[in-house]
């Protein structure tokens, strides 16, 4: 049986925290500007709602189910990098991804939305685009994923997708040509590593939507 969430809304039709996500859906599918929120426990998202949205995106309020040794071992993230991350809302299919300052959440880039897109592609394209801008400008920090699905498919220098191509996400798929031509003819000059998400919590490049 999964266990009970709570979905703080700072911005929608109802604000508050709310116990279901389709309370939480009502409140946010198609409200321009919604902000919201998943968590695990009432206290935590006590602790969020109780500042506003653009105060608690700065800070971290995590509760981990790893033990100290389990932490230990894995440490703690490198600051002085980059995050990247994409979000797909499976009402509408619409993708967007983007890339971050890990350190202060400043936008580095951001992408779309696409139609008719996955995830998963999200997660490639904003890693290829990351790696390519980064060489460009020579800029050799280390970037974060928490996809292993978007390392490999780098790593293979190709898009792995099921997805179809159709006329709606045609845009979406020139977008994967291109990355894949550039991981062809391009060597990675920075460091891909894997954001521990059960150790840190949300990549800092995530949408706050889960």
């Amino acid at each position: 049986m999964a266990k009970p969430k709570y979905y703080v809304v700072w911005e929608g039709r109802k604000k508050g925290i709310l116990e279901s996500w389709a309370e939480c859906t009502e409140s946010t599918h198609g409200y321009k500007g919604a902000k919201y929120k998943s968590f695990k426990t009432r206290e935590l998202a006590e602790k969020a709602y109780s500042e506003s949205y653009e105060d608690y995106k700065g800070k971290t309020i995590f509760e981990t189910e790893l033990s100290d040794d389990e932490l230990k071992k894995i440490g703690k993230p490198n600051l002085n990098s980059i995050s990247v991350d994409a979000a797909c809302n499976m009402q509408n299919g619409l993708m967007e991804y983007q890339g971050v300052d890990t350190k202060t959440r400043k936008a580095i880039f951001r992408q779309g939305p696409h139609k008719g897109a996955s995830n998963n592609i999200g997660e490639f394209l904003a890693l290829v685009h990351a790696v390519a801008l980064m060489k460009k400008k020579g800029d050799k920090r280390p970037i974060y994923t928490d996809s292993t699905t978007a390392i490999s498919w780098v790593n293979r220098k190709e898009c792995g997708t099921y997805t179809d191509k159709t006329e709606e996400n045609k845009q979406v798929f020139d977008l994967i040509s291109r990355a894949e031509t550039w991981l062809n003819n391009n060597e990675i000059e920075n460091k891909i590593l894997k954001w521990e998400t059960k150790a840190w919590g949300e990549i800092p490049a995530d949408y706050g939507r889960k």
